[in-house]
């Protein structure tokens, strides 16, 4: 297709991506209510909502501290829900513009990521949720007995955002290890070789990124990843292994030569090219003009 039809098809795949989110927003703001109590569950809270029960860190109250908070939070929530809830809609719209341009083997890797990145992403999340009332209980438990806890509500939507996208997009990482080992760019035994820098980075990398920066956190998130790196790995490992089995050349050395089959192969049948009488003037010229030296 032409530029202007690319384009075109680019405008019609969003705007239907985009009407995906917007209509499950919509959706998602007659239970706004119950997603707010949701992703604020993970806080414990005072009973009653008493303030001066949350004294230490025992609880928190959860609360909203400007006049717009409320009406931004809101929406915020539902735009989470539209992107979370349409992700099969505009994924698939995404895919559908980029599918015509790939080889089927393109397209049969594609698939296979794709329908491996989604469960990883779901399990990083799930992780982060199951342990963000902990985290948050060890931050809580700071604070002295003098003081009150009261927690805004738009900071506890973007802690929970950041705990769901970090831990989601950390357990994605053995895959691209996998997929570039697919492609050839990296080889199992570098893989193996790397795995002192892989263990420290990624106990850095929880430290830095998880926003609680609680030990038992960077811990959560480190060990899972490190566990997924060596499955991923032993992949690797595996693959290269199939892949040298169907290498001919596989037992040869980097600085053996190949084999090279030099017996004559039969050329099959070929018809005799016309004889040409050389004795006259035009068939010299003819032959000159037809004959060919043994490098032609």
């Amino acid at each position: 297709m032409p530029l202007a039809e690319h384009l075109r098809e680019l405008r019609n795949r969003l705007a239907k991506a985009v009407l995906a989110i917007i209509v499950v927003a919509i959706v998602a703001a007659f239970y706004q209510k119950q997603l707010t109590d949701f992703l604020s569950s993970p806080v414990p809270k005072c009973p009653g909502r008493d303030l001066a029960q949350s004294h230490g860190g025992n609880c928190a109250i959860v609360v909203f501290n400007s006049l717009s908070s409320p009406f931004t939070t809101i929406v915020k929530i539902c735009l989470l829900a539209g992107v979370t809830v349409s992700s099969p809609i505009w994924l698939y719209q995404l895919w559908a513009f980029l599918a015509p341009g790939l080889h089927k083997s393109e397209k049969k890797y594609t698939v296979a990521f794709v329908a491996t990145a989604a469960p990883l992403f779901v399990a990083g999340a799930w992780l982060a949720y199951e342990i963000m009332p902990m985290s948050m209980r060890v931050l809580l438990q700071i604070t002295p007995d003098s003081a009150a806890n009261t927690l805004n509500l738009d900071d506890i939507l973007d802690f929970t955002v950041r705990m769901i996208l970090v831990f989601g997009l950390a357990f994605e990482l053995p895959l691209l290890l996998v997929m570039m080992n697919i492609a050839g760019m990296v080889t199992g035994k570098t893989m193996v070789k790397w795995w002192r820098g892989v263990v420290m980075g990624t106990f850095v990398f929880g430290a830095v990124a998880t926003p609680s920066t609680d030990p038992f956190g960077m811990c959560i998130l480190a060990v899972p990843i490190i566990i997924l790196y060596f499955g991923a790995v032993g992949f690797s490992m595996l693959n290269d292994k199939r892949r040298e089995r169907r290498n001919p050349d596989h037992l040869l050395s980097d600085d053996e030569a190949a084999p090279l089959d030099l017996s004559p192969q039969p050329l099959g049948d070929s018809e005799p090219m016309p004889a040409l009488h050389e004795g006259s003037e035009g068939g010299r010229r003819e032959t000159a003009r037809t004959s060919y030296d043994d490098v032609t």
